[in-house]
């Protein structure tokens, strides 16, 4: 991958969250965006020396090893470096990569005393494709999915999707950004893809100790244009912390476009009108509004629309302020979407993030039609299913029966590592209001 050309984000960087319990460690050195920390390097390193070892208190299991999980460190060992991690006894117990300034100063990468080399990298990668095109046979319906899933396929603090020919390389760790080209070198013969783009994950500076515009590849377009069973959507790669679009939701569009023959629908939270796309395209709904308070996701939306030839209410708005107002109105709708953004993002935050969460489920079905659908979701991952499935089940109103059809996730290009259960972050539930 060649030097690329910087791509800025859309929207000024939020205001770091304030620190939450586990980050109040005194060991941790201040964060700092040293530069040198981005220069990219081979996934491997280049001379035969011993790694650094790092020292686990207990037992190496978890793709995640926390500071207070550790022991000492190797004087030698650098911000991003491959290491090897040993027992107190001095066994090899791993190798991940390592960031002192991180709460997560290890991410493993290989249990056992082999150290990851070329070909193991190689292997990952090479799997992590075959998945999704020789089980899940995605390229038969779609053009953009994910192709690695962080801890689920092997590769933890890294994900990449694919969108037409480009791959898109999120990095949730500082040892992975600095091997994003190489990956995304690696990735491209296997994918056919012809360019890439390398984004730090986000809240960077705060979790990790480094912050980094990102970067494409020389001729990358601004935008281009994906196919999700037939649709098209916009993909934006410069701007914004994403795309303009999620992967992740599109078995659930598909399903939720079943309901909405002949219906009005409302997609609360829309984004780029992913939902309210596929509910007019695909789905033949009568009339559909898309609700988003982003000025220019919503005007992807309406683009969105216009590509698909289609007709879409696509309000620019606050959700709360939006429902408030049709309930005023008396306004119903036979099939409501909800997927709002994270709304919670630390430790700090679940408490106003479960209220907020029934707040907005408690306005939510008092829209919906009677014998209507709600399709609501979150992905917060620090909200589990079955704190989520209370917080929807507790917010109807006093006297209506609602009946739970279906519980769900993220699509199957978005798996789960039985060793990471955490990793399971996005939560759908499907209810019909009576």
């Amino acid at each position: 991958m060649q030097d690329g050309i910087h791509y800025y984000r859309r929207m000024h960087p939020k205001r770091p969250n304030s620190p939450s319990p586990q980050r109040r460690d005194n060991r941790r050195p201040p964060a700092s965006p040293a530069f040198d920390r981005l220069i990219q390097r081979p996934v491997c390193p280049e001379d035969d020396r011993p790694l650094p070892k790092i020292v686990a208190k207990g037992a190496v299991w978890h793709p995640f090893l926390f500071r207070r999980q550790l022991g000492d460190f190797d004087p030698k060992a650098q911000p991003g470096d491959l290491v090897e991690v040993v027992n107190t006894s001095g066994i090899t117990q791993g190798f991940g990569l390592f960031n002192p300034k991180a709460e997560i100063a290890v991410r493993l990468l290989r249990t056992g005393v082999n150290q990851p080399d070329d070909v193991w990298w190689s292997e990952r990668m090479e799997s992590a494709v075959a998945l999704r095109r020789d089980v899940l046979k995605l390229d038969s319906v779609t053009d953009a999915y994910r192709v690695i899933h962080a801890e689920a396929d092997g590769l933890p603090g890294l994900v990449v999707d694919k969108f037409g020919d480009v791959l898109v390389a999120e990095c949730f760790s500082l040892g992975m950004y600095q091997r994003a080209e190489a990956i995304l070198s690696m990735l491209e013969p296997i994918c056919g893809t012809r360019h890439g783009v390398m984004r730090p994950g986000p809240n960077s500076i705060d979790h990790e100790g480094f912050m980094a515009v990102p970067t494409g590849s020389e001729g990358l377009p601004a935008k281009s244009t994906i196919q999700e069973f037939g649709t098209q959507f916009r993909v934006d790669f410069a701007g914004g912390h994403k795309t303009g679009f999620y992967c992740d939701q599109r078995d659930n569009r598909k399903k939720l476009a079943e309901f909405c023959a002949g219906k009005s629908v409302l997609d609360l939270c829309s984004y780029t009108g992913g939902f309210a796309v596929q509910a007019k395209k695909i789905g033949h709904a009568e009339d559909v509004t898309g609700v988003e308070l982003d000025e220019s996701a919503a005007a992807l939306a309406r683009d969105n629309a216009k590509l698909n030839k289609i007709k879409l209410n696509i309000v620019q708005a606050d959700a709360f302020s939006y429902m408030r107002d049709m309930l005023r109105n008396g306004k119903k709708y036979d099939v409501v979407v909800l997927d709002p953004p994270k709304l919670i993002r630390s430790r700090d935050e679940i408490e106003d993030g479960r209220r907020k969460y029934y707040d907005f489920n408690r306005l939510a079905m008092q829209l919906v039609a009677p014998d209507g659908i709600l399709l609501t979701c979150s992905c917060s991952g620090l909200l589990d299913l079955a704190e989520f499935s209370k917080i929807v089940c507790a917010a109807p109103e006093f006297g209506r029966r609602v009946q739970v059809l279906m519980k769900g996730g993220a699509a199957a290009d978005h798996p789960i590592a039985t060793i990471c259960p955490e990793s399971e972050y996005l939560k759908t539930m499907w209810l019909r209001l009576e």
